[in-house]
């Protein structure tokens, strides 16, 4: 006889084998977790649900032998969310790339439009303390050109070379009213006008607009490209991610993610093998964006290495004001000349002395910018892009991986467990598995791809043309220079190296040289003589503050430079 214990035992087991064989039993008896499922996944009861498996003759894909717990409307609706299952790993996929270029995009963005207000703060700034009569007059010129280059970096179909020239025009009349002939009341307008369009022909400003239009031109340029193939990355991985899916993909999805369903095989995963085949052929056409997508990523790189020094846009715009102040200073020094050759194009007019309006600081302006700030060495754009790039360096080759990496992070089965293979659970695939790529299709035992994907190659299209865009912008080493054609276009042109009037001069390091020199107010009596003086010392005067006289010096700091500017408002 069994004791006590034995006999527990014994029912223990026997009661474990019952409810096991009643598991297998409901299993193959019912759909009820088939069911289930499927109204979870789709949102809702759906009428006309089997409740026992039976034989499936009119099922297209999901075709067994064994009875089927689909019918006809499940398969279809199966299809549906197979190629939305595809959508959202794609998106899942690509999401941190696109967070990555996308926020750079607006970070970027951001950046050059603060740069752009403080190098029209710095160029305002220079005009109220150096040349604070003709400041009031100068603002709205100043405000325009710097609306211009901001319309230009974001996309506009503007040209530099108009709106530079413009400013060098609108300059020319206040320098000759206020320095060349101080103290007088303002011409006519049609006095004005001469002066301004006699500008171009009388060179008051030297070679400094045509120094300005390089620089402009190497530092606008690159940096408008660089924005517009971020937006243009950006495009591609939407693109990718709303792939429209072929009939042959969506069956192929729909026989390796749902159909394992239809038998009540809720928790299987396809096998491996089976997985990259199905998802390699899915994928095929977007594969081939994968030399291209290294290309791009490599042109933006050599774009970013090659923006510094005259290139940098950085160090352009907050230098501006130097050029301005040189042009300035060169227009008085050669005035009486100035005077004669404007006298002959647009005659002497006969004007009486006033008292023209000076510059006035706006404390709201100054509460929100109208100042000099200190910047890190590590906000600098150029640090930014460096940093961006070797974050983007990671994804050099995204789109060939992209299947496989579908397949191992989401969708199949681990080695070395039972899997589907398309027909029933299995221990391993043993079809032959190909290779990314449409030549690679042709062997593919699961899908079928045909032709070409037209909005892939129009994809493929768009990345040459960045890419080549990107290549002509990066400024070679030795020899590289742009002239503005018409239209707003620009034309690469072989020049000689860079030189120091362009500004390169100790800059290859691409540091940006953030000091504002500023040339302080000169009095209306101060004559020619002690301007050239001032002129030949190559720096800004700052007024003495015991009003003897005016020293040279440059102000390096902010401190100092603010110093400076409360100083010159409490003489005034």
């Amino acid at each position: 006889m069994m004791d006590a214990q034995t006999w527990r035992a014994g029912c223990c087991c026997l009661l474990l084998l019952a409810l096991a064989g009643a598991t297998r039993s409901e299993g193959v008896q019912s759909c009820e977790e088939v069911r289930k499922l499927f109204q979870w996944r789709l949102v809702g009861a759906v009428k006309g649900l089997p409740d026992s498996p039976r034989a499936g003759p009119d099922l297209q894909v999901c075709i067994s032998k064994k009875p089927t717990c689909c019918t006809r409307k499940m398969e279809e609706r199966y299809q549906i969310a197979a190629r939305h299952d595809m959508q959202q790993v794609l998106q899942t996929s690509s999401s941190t790339l696109k967070f990555l270029i996308s926020r750079n995009a607006a970070a970027f963005q951001e950046a050059l439009e603060t740069l752009i207000r403080q190098a029209e703060n710095y160029t305002s700034i220079l005009f109220c303390n150096t040349y604070r009569n003709m400041a009031l007059e100068a603002a709205a010129s100043v405000q325009e050109l710097f609306t211009h280059v901001g319309l230009y970096l974001f996309g506009a179909d503007i040209n530099p070379e108009e709106f530079i020239n413009r400013f060098f025009d609108s300059l020319f009349p206040l320098v000759y009213n206020h320095l060349i002939n101080p103290g007088m009341t303002d011409s006519s307008l049609e006095y004005s006008e001469c002066i301004r369009t006699a500008r171009r022909d009388v060179s008051p400003f030297g070679n400094i607009p045509k120094r300005v239009m390089g620089q402009m031109g190497r530092s606008l340029l690159p940096s408008r490209t660089f924005l517009q193939a971020l937006n243009l990355g950006i495009e591609v991985i939407n693109t990718t991610d709303h792939l429209h899916v072929s009939k042959e993909c969506s069956r192929a999805l729909l026989r390796m993610q749902y159909c394992p369903l239809c038998q009540g095989l809720t928790l299987s995963k396809p096998c491996m093998g089976y997985c990259l085949n199905v998802v390699r052929g899915c994928l095929a056409h977007t594969v081939e964006l994968n030399p291209h997508w290294h290309a791009y990523i490599r042109s933006l790189e050599e774009l970013s290495d090659a923006m510094h020094g005259t290139y940098d846009i950085e160090h352009v715009l907050l230098n501006f004001h130097v050029l301005v102040n040189d042009a300035v200073m060169q227009a008085h020094l050669n005035g009486q000349k100035l005077s004669e050759q404007v006298n002959k194009i647009c005659g002497r007019l006969i004007r009486t002395p006033t008292q023209s309006p000076r510059c006035s600081f706006d404390g709201s302006k100054e509460k929100h910018g109208m100042k000099i700030s200190p910047r890190n060495d590590e906000e600098t754009l150029a640090n930014r892009r460096k940093e961006f790039i070797n974050s983007l360096r990671l994804y050099r080759t995204f789109y060939g991986g992209l299947a496989d990496e579908l397949c191992v992070n989401e969708l199949a089965a681990a080695d070395g467990l039972p899997c589907w293979n398309g027909e029933d659970i299995v221990k391993s695939y043993t079809q032959r598995v190909v290779g990314n790529g449409i030549k690679a299709q042709s062997g593919n035992p699961e899908v079928k791809v045909r032709g070409t994907d037209p909005v892939i190659n129009q994809i493929i299209d768009k990345l040459k043309h960045v890419i080549q865009l990107l290549q002509g912008r990066s400024p070679k080493p030795d020899k590289w220079e742009l002239q503005m054609g018409s239209g707003g276009g620009m034309v690469e042109q072989v020049s000689g190296d860079c030189d120091d009037e362009d500004g390169c001069g100790g800059s290859g390091s691409g540091e940006v040289k953030r000091t504002l020199k500023i040339t302080d107010w000169m009095p209306e009596e101060m004559n020619l003589s002690d301007v050239k003086q001032i002129h030949q010392t190559g720096q800004g005067s700052t007024l003495d503050t015991t009003g003897a006289g005016c020293s040279a010096a440059t102000e390096s700091t902010t401190f100092m430079l603010m110093g400076v500017v409360m100083l010159l408002r409490w003489l005034w």
